[in-house]
């Protein structure tokens, strides 16, 4: 047996990293877990198996993705890093931050071992509440909110709006301090939607600066004491003065977003279908199959293969192929050439009328009239030809920039 003592559990893990290449290593979630359950075991009056049933409910309220959880520390620290600091600055050490400005990665678990080692039981309490919060924002807890709240924070996962979870952390956490109500709180999470989508498709501001934007703005509340209605309304005032243009969103969405963004274009395209629905004719286009893939998938009308089809050859360009392939890579990724169906195999390649009037064995429509408001311009046309393509495409960008306007 060799026996290498550490000087702290950050030197460990890069040790662990190191030895244990060829096994499992141990995650900085297992040695921040390490370490919280001796400390509070020597200076606990309950038992190890007390303190451990603790942790592994911290662990279920945000659940077994340890990218989820790694994030979820993260975002503890980064959004209440002021009082976190508190009780580390002396006069010998005047800094604010004296853990660090930002929890990342590399120094996540640096950060940790000295805010435990400082006061395990208050970090466990602390920890306790905030996944619980935590927990809403992911939507694993949806009984304990509204319906509006519980759609907002969908609405925001499904765009990808993750990096603010910190700043609604915070919200979530300091609510009756601000003055602010669960309803605020959606409406902010609401603005936070269509805030990610301009900025996932124009990449303005960069993803590098997410995170530092969104502390930021909890700074700017609490120096500001800043507290009510002016809560979200600088928050909103100061995300909007960081997007790109309405010009500059425009000319992405005119583009071929398709191959830009999938997930967006996916994402607007189910808003815009969504809009049409009654409660009569709702459809869940987020639901999954047995093995977690969106059973609605995007559709391209003129299909994007590179062996065009001669009926679409025909139709689109009098049976000039070379013609034909130049229309396809000029508008076959824009918005007017893209909907969305639950049947995207059985329609691929074939022909405009076939699309259009497909139906399954008991009749019904699954193809361009399959009632989603998304296909009514479609379903009325007779053909498909690059003028209609191109004014779908007018059409759709002007709803888009109403629907997500700021």
């Amino acid at each position: 047996m060799v026996m290498i003592e550490a000087t702290n559990h950050s030197a460990a893990y890069t040790l662990f990293e190191s030895l244990n290449n060829r096994g499992t290593p141990l995650t900085a979630i297992d040695l921040i877990k390490n370490l919280l359950l001796a400390k509070l075991e020597l200076a606990g009056n309950e038992s190890i198996d007390y303190y451990f049933t603790r942790w592994q409910a911290i662990l279920e309220n945000i659940g077994d993705d340890y990218s989820v959880q790694e994030r979820f520390f993260r975002h503890n620290y980064n959004a209440f890093r002021r009082s976190l600091n508190k009780p580390f600055t002396s006069p010998i050490d005047t800094r604010q931050f004296p853990l660090g400005t930002l929890a990342t990665r590399s120094n996540m678990l640096d950060i940790y071992e000295h805010i435990i080692t400082k006061d395990p039981h208050n970090f466990i309490d602390e920890l306790t509440c905030n996944s619980e919060l935590y927990s809403k924002i992911l939507v694993h807890d949806s009984d304990s909110m509204s319906n509006t709240l519980r759609d907002s924070y969908q609405q925001l996962s499904r765009v990808q709006g993750t990096p603010s979870y910190l700043l609604l952390l915070y919200l979530e956490k300091e609510s009756a301090t601000l003055g602010i109500t669960e309803t605020d709180i959606a409406d902010i999470a609401q603005f936070l939607t269509i805030y990610f989508v301009r900025r996932n498709l124009t990449d303005v501001p960069p993803t590098r600066d997410l995170t530092r934007i969104f502390m930021s703005i909890i700074d700017d509340i609490e120096q500001n004491n800043i507290r009510g209605s002016l809560v979200a309304e600088a928050i909103k005032t100061r995300l909007k003065s960081g997007l790109a243009s309405d010009v500059v969103f425009e000319e992405k969405l005119r583009g071929d977003i398709y191959a830009y963004n999938y997930d967006v274009a996916r994402f607007i395209l189910c808003k815009l279908a969504e809009s049409g629905m009654t409660r009569e004719t709702t459809v869940d286009l987020w639901k999954r199959n047995n093995n977690g893939v969106y059973i609605w998938t995007i559709e391209h009308i003129l299909p994007e293969g590179e062996n065009i089809p001669e009926a679409w050859v025909d139709m689109i360009a009098d049976g000039d192929s070379q013609k034909a392939k130049e229309i396809q890579s000029q508008c076959v990724h824009t918005f007017g050439n893209l909907t969305i169906t639950g049947y995207n195999s059985t329609l691929s390649n074939k022909t405009f009328i076939e699309k259009r009037d497909r139906q399954d064995r008991e009749g019904n429509y699954i193809g361009y009239k399959n009632g989603l408001n998304l296909n009514k311009d479609v379903a009325s046309q007779d053909d498909w030809t690059s003028i209609k393509i191109g004014a779908r495409t007018d059409s759709l960008v002007s709803d888009i920039l109403r629907m997500f306007a700021v």
